[in-house]
């Protein structure tokens, strides 16, 4: 980082490219995001990205992995280093992060401090789970009649406590699908239960989009017996709200003759 005054004046300009992969499926990337991918000097990829993405690159393309699943150590802020450093060194750099990465992916993040070392920056949005995930497993966001919105929220804040914005959705109709949740299900089902929202059809959608996606359904206070019944854990998102019993028609009779017995 102390050394790039003399790649300055370098052609092409060292440019950043932030690319949404999409939710899991590797055919829900967009064509423009494809476009960058096989334009790039280096791609650094997350954890959550399908790698058969990465058979657009070019040859010489570097391939740098800067996955953040427990156990690795890649630090946001050696992660905005490294892409300035590329970007210098190679030109062309694109930021590849699963689902969009305006939607609690940290891609202002790394735009921002792209543009202060004086890169060229750029974002390719990309397909979020918030919503594909939902409908991967024929759960519609939203139902006339049912709901009149649908509230997007991590489920574990920067500091690791639960968002408060949930016990205001709980106030709502809205569907409310929960990012980053999972090791918060035992308080979620709680609050759910505090605000007279604990026989509300919940849902479970573990890898989104994907051929391995598996899908749990309870209520809202269900919801941390159902992960463990069910044995579902990360990657996954939580749907909650009424709109759940659109799910797949296998899963209510599933849940019915479990009732019954």
């Amino acid at each position: 980082m102390k050394n790039l005054a003399h790649f300055r004046k370098l052609e092409p300009q060292p440019r950043l490219t932030v690319v949404g992969a999409g939710p899991g499926d590797p055919e829900l990337i967009t064509l423009k995001a494809i476009k960058a991918i096989a334009s790039a000097q280096a791609v650094l990829f997350d954890a959550l990205v399908d790698k058969t993405l990465l058979e657009h690159c070019y040859p010489t393309c570097e391939q740098i992995y800067v996955g953040k699943k427990p156990g690795e150590s890649h630090s946001q802020a050696a992660i905005n280093e490294l892409i300035v450093e590329k970007a210098y060194a190679l030109g062309h750099v694109v930021r590849l992060k699963g689902g969009d990465p305006f939607v609690f992916g940290r891609g202002q993040e790394e735009i921002e401090f792209a543009k202060s070392y004086g890169l060229l920056t750029g974002y390719i949005p990309g397909i979020s789970s918030s919503y594909a995930a939902p409908g991967a497993a024929d759960i519609p966001l939203t139902v006339r009649g049912v709901n009149e919105s649908f509230w997007v929220m991590t489920g574990t804040k920067s500091d690791g406590s639960l968002s408060e914005d949930l016990k205001l959705g709980l106030q709502s109709t809205a569907t409310l699908v929960i990012l980053m949740g999972m090791n918060k299900l035992s308080e979620i089902a709680s609050l759910c239960q505090q605000y007279g929202k604990g026989e509300i059809s919940a849902a479970i959608i573990q890898n989104g989009t994907m051929s391995n996606q598996r899908i749990g359904i309870s209520t809202a206070a269900e919801l941390e017996n159902l992960a463990k019944k069910e044995d579902l854990r990360n990657p996954a998102i939580i749907v909650i709200g009424e709109v759940v019993r659109h799910a797949k028609p296998e899963m209510w009779e599933k849940i019915v003759k479990q009732a019954k017995s």
